[in-house]
């Protein structure tokens, strides 16, 4: 079994701040720079798993690099360099403590809420007669709140200008922008033959200005469906052959795990864990068109620091 880099205490030069999140690791430099760490640690129903995924770390890095730089055209984003597989640098931006959720088809969540008898979700109203995996009538955004810790709470456009959490300007342009990215992220997927089902994006500011933060189109933040077969899936009524990170929550749920009180996480077996690492691969390959190479996975954390601290010198010279 490869090593998974579950953990990181960085100091490095300039370093003015650390935030340890559910999966990434981000380090502040001289209030200027953040150096983002995609670790092998997963999540699920708000939940850190207790077994680390090798490779998932570079995936969700190279993946959210490919597509931070495809996009960066049409939507300013953070990213300055990805100097090592595992590793974005970019600007420091002070985040929205909204993440924007933009749907093109009720699944998940969306559709679990729907299913119990919600037809309105986020402000958004949805028509009667929808099935599971169906496409929405046009793509819908669902803010949920970030939270530090806990479950992310679903709130309105209405809710986040009145209390004042988001300027009714600033949100103007996340929506703008959520929209942009979700269209040129599903025109990439369709040109790969699948179908960009759901996704998050977060953004920040610095100096006056949005930006595109954190990851994007990842497994983690993102659904894919097959584009081949999926009407006839939905038509029988099946389940969609999907890549995204779904599987995971299916598989806890099935072992009788949703992140509730009092509720287990199941044991995660080498074999299941394994599985989960090709998944992730094959997402990558599938999504970017490009082979998967594996960095090594000897002294994570040595390679990891000599990169950064390269990166930071060159960075400082300019």
């Amino acid at each position: 079994m490869s090593q998974a880099l579950t953990k990181t205490e960085f100091n490095f030069p300039g370093q003015t701040a650390v935030y340890h999140g559910k999966v990434r690791d981000v380090y502040t430099i001289n209030d200027q720079y953040m150096v983002m760490v995609a670790t092998d640690r997963i999540s699920a129903f708000d939940v850190i798993l207790p077994e680390g995924i090798p490779y998932k770390g570079q995936v969700l890095n190279q993946i959210a690099a490919y597509f931070l730089d495809a996009t960066s055209h049409e939507v300013p984003n953070w990213k300055i360099a990805s100097p090592d597989p595992m590793v974005t640098v970019g600007r420091r931006c002070e985040g929205f403590k909204v993440e924007m959720i933009i749907r093109g088809y009720l699944a998940g969540s969306a559709w679990r809420d729907y299913a119990a008898g919600a037809r309105e979700i986020c402000g958004v109203r949805l028509p009667e007669g929808l099935r599971e995996n169906e496409r929405l009538p046009e793509p819908i955004i669902t803010p949920t709140t970030k939270a530090d810790e806990g479950h992310d709470l679903n709130i309105s456009r209405q809710e986040i200008i009145e209390q004042g959490i988001v300027s009714e300007e600033d949100y103007t342009i996340m929506e703008d922008y959520t929209r942009r990215l979700f269209a040129i992220g599903s025109r990439m997927a369709a040109e790969k033959g699948l179908i960009l089902v759901d996704t998050k994006y977060e953004f920040g500011k610095a100096d006056g200005k949005v930006y595109l933060i954190d990851e994007i189109h990842t497994p983690d933040s993102s659904r894919y469906f097959y584009a081949e077969g999926y009407q006839e899936r939905l038509e029988k009524g099946e389940q969609q052959r999907q890549l995204s990170k779904e599987f995971v929550r299916q598989w806890l749920i099935g072992q009788g795990f949703m992140g509730q009180p009092g509720q287990h996480v199941p044991e995660m077996t080498p074999s299941f864990v394994e599985s989960v690492t090709e998944r992730y691969i094959e997402l990558y390959e599938k999504v970017t068109g490009r082979t998967f190479e594996k960095a090594s996975c000897q002294d994570l954390t040595g390679r990891i620091e000599s990169n950064v601290i390269g990166c930071l010198a060159s960075l400082g010279k300019q």
